[in-house]
């Protein structure tokens, strides 16, 4: 993110906030295993969204990709940083899958923060996570 750390901590503390009340509209009948995420597009909004299971198990959907779904919709295409929130022993970054998502609309350097209910329990980068990513650069002539 290209500002200065003020605002960096108040991005954090809304992508934080927002996925932790997202969190709680998760649909988990089978897992229960809520998960929220938010996502700071281009424009300054965030976009949020939960997990939705299935009782197709494979058919569910997790919720970074609800939250990028969301900001696709609204005309974002960039990512500036994503925040997830999960309660578990461990922090809970987003699945293989889901970094593979973000990578369509992040750069290495986007910084992914992963939260409980307590607040922020680890911060990495989409390039930590997701290292030697394909990206639509490798598409393009």
């Amino acid at each position: 993110m290209t500002q200065d750390v003020q605002d960096v901590q108040a991005a954090q503390a809304a992508l934080i906030a927002a996925a932790r009340q997202v969190r709680e509209q998760a649909y988990a009948p089978y897992s229960k295993f809520g998960v929220g995420a938010a996502v700071l597009d281009e424009h300054g909004h965030i976009h949020a969204g939960c997990n939705v299971e299935n009782a197709a198990y494979p058919q569910g959907w997790c919720a970074e990709a609800s939250a990028l779904a969301a900001m696709v919709a609204a005309g974002g295409r960039r990512v500036l940083a994503v925040a997830v929130c999960a309660e578990a022993p461990e922090p809970v970054t987003p699945c293989g899958g889901c970094r593979q998502k973000l990578r369509e609309f992040a750069a290495a350097d986007c910084p992914v923060w992963v939260a409980d209910l307590r607040g922020l329990r680890a911060s990495h980068t989409l390039g930590e996570l997701l290292p030697h990513s394909f990206g639509p650069q490798h598409l393009k002539p």
